[in-house]
């Protein structure tokens, strides 16, 4: 599968999303912002640079970093988030800092990862009852802690 990605101005100089491993899942996503603080408890959306053309067909799921949220408390908020296969626009990340302290993120710094994914298209079919099933209504730790 081919995505094919566009730099936009302020993403000029950085790099384009990468896998650091060859068993990646996800493509990191810096940040093209000039430096900015995000403060405990403080969401913000951070500008990329970059706008995709996802195939029909697919999405582009946004997840955290896991060393930002371990280490700094960084966070998505709408985690994941998807970027539907007709968005034109640009990829913007809204971070919240979960932790104690003030957070500084620099330009170029890496915020995010995509993971790219198949969209099943169903055709919803309402009914009157549903088929029974062994776990039934349970939900929300119903079947144990």
């Amino acid at each position: 599968m081919i995505v094919q990605i566009r730099r936009l101005p302020n993403h000029d100089g950085l790099p384009l999303p990468t896998r650091q491993t060859t068993g990646a899942a996800g493509y990191d996503v810096c940040s093209a912002e000039p430096e900015f603080t995000i403060d405990p408890s403080t969401r913000r959306l951070v500008r990329t640079g970059l706008a995709l053309a996802i195939p029909a067909g697919y999405e582009a799921q946004v997840r955290p970093r896991s060393g930002l949220a371990v280490k700094h408390g960084l966070t998505l908020p709408n985690s994941p988030a998807t970027i539907d296969s007709d968005y034109r626009g640009e990829l913007m990340i809204p971070m919240i800092n979960l932790g104690a302290e003030p957070v500084v993120v620099t330009r170029g710094m890496r915020i995010a990862q995509l993971v790219f994914q198949r969209v099943e298209v169903v055709e919803l079919q309402e009914v009157a009852e549903l088929p029974p099933s062994a776990r039934g209504g349970g939900g929300f730790g119903s079947t144990g802690a």
